[in-house]
């Protein structure tokens, strides 16, 4: 029997040195949720630790995200004004483009990706202009763009579109360099699931659709071949990365985009992910940093290069 392969498991130091997969500050962006006013702090009850702040004390958060090894994040605007048409998504003073300038001049290295979708400023909650109860996809796409130009203006170093329109990618590629944008980046959330993951994220930005579900515009959690083809036609568009939301449940999605393709693959661990831990840890089921970290290890080694998660600031503390 030469092999016993407990000889390379026998240590922390032996285990250290052959680990096939490391988890380390480069891998994490965290979400931040952002809000008018000034001096707010609103607790999101169904994402316990995670919170809106106006831009203010935002820029306390992120300080302290910072101090911790925190190199970046994506910024979701919690709008209070919403209407039919999603003027408010690409308004010279919506949260996120007050979010951006602040942060890009306090922290002028910090990475900031702006979230690029409609749901949180429209009344009917839907990621795209509606018009007869349905999704119009090509009147969508000037708002969305408009909505990154904003963005880029205000100082984002990458767009990332999350509406599921099609041609979105393009469309937005096509303005930023209109406009002298050549440099700001796409994160494409180009396989995104139409998912009941996301319960507790459309609770904290205040989007979820008033009619209906999103599966007309979403991907169907039965699909792969499919993901690979979003995944492709938004890269020919101009993505420069793309992310598949949510990725606990699709992490053979992450494998496979990793065997086929050559750009950076983002995993997005989302809200519900992040709740269910917290909820079992607080129940005293689970211990939290080992389940944290073994969650986001198996992320990066199913392949994964960039993970989002609500856990970054916490695994920071761990890694």
């Amino acid at each position: 029997m030469p092999h016993r392969y407990r000889r390379l498991r026998a240590s922390e130091t032996i285990r250290d040195l052959v680990r096939e997969t490391n988890l380390t500050a480069n891998d994490l962006l965290q979400p931040f949720f952002v809000i008018d006013g000034k001096n707010k702090k609103e607790a999101i009850p169904s994402m316990p630790g995670i919170f809106r702040f106006s831009v203010d004390l935002l820029l306390k958060d992120i300080e302290a995200y910072v101090r911790s090894g925190g190199r970046g994040g994506v910024f979701f605007g919690v709008s209070r004004q919403k209407d039919t048409s999603g003027k408010y998504a690409y308004a010279s003073n919506s949260p996120v483009v007050a979010a951006v300038k602040a942060v890009k001049k306090h922290f002028p290295d910090f990475l900031v990706v702006t979230d690029v979708c409609l749901c949180a400023y429209m009344s009917h909650g839907h990621c795209g202009i509606v018009e007869g109860g349905k999704i119009n996809n090509d009147k969508t796409l000037p708002v969305l763009s408009r909505m990154a130009l904003a963005h880029a203006q205000a100082g984002a170093d990458m767009v990332a579109p999350s509406d599921m329109m099609d041609y979105r990618v393009s469309a937005i590629r096509q303005t930023l360099n209109k406009e002298h944008f050549e440099d700001v980046g796409i994160l494409s959330y180009a396989v995104k699931y139409s998912s009941a993951y996301y319960g507790p994220f459309r609770d904290a930005a205040h989007s979820a659709p008033g009619f209906g579900d999103r599966k007309t515009y979403q991907m169907d959690p039965a699909n792969s071949r499919e993901a690979l083809k979003e995944a492709r036609r938004d890269i020919e568009e101009g993505a420069d990365m793309v992310m598949v939301k949510p990725v606990l449940a699709y992490l053979d999605i992450v494998a496979l985009l990793r065997r086929e393709l050559n750009v950076p693959i983002v995993g997005y661990n989302v809200s519900g992910e992040y709740s269910m831990v917290k909820a079992a840890s607080n129940n005293g089921w689970v211990d939290e940093k080992t389940i944290v970290l073994e969650t986001l290890t198996s992320i990066k080694r199913a392949g994964a290069d960039l993970i989002i998660t609500y856990h970054a600031k916490d695994a920071l503390k761990w890694i």
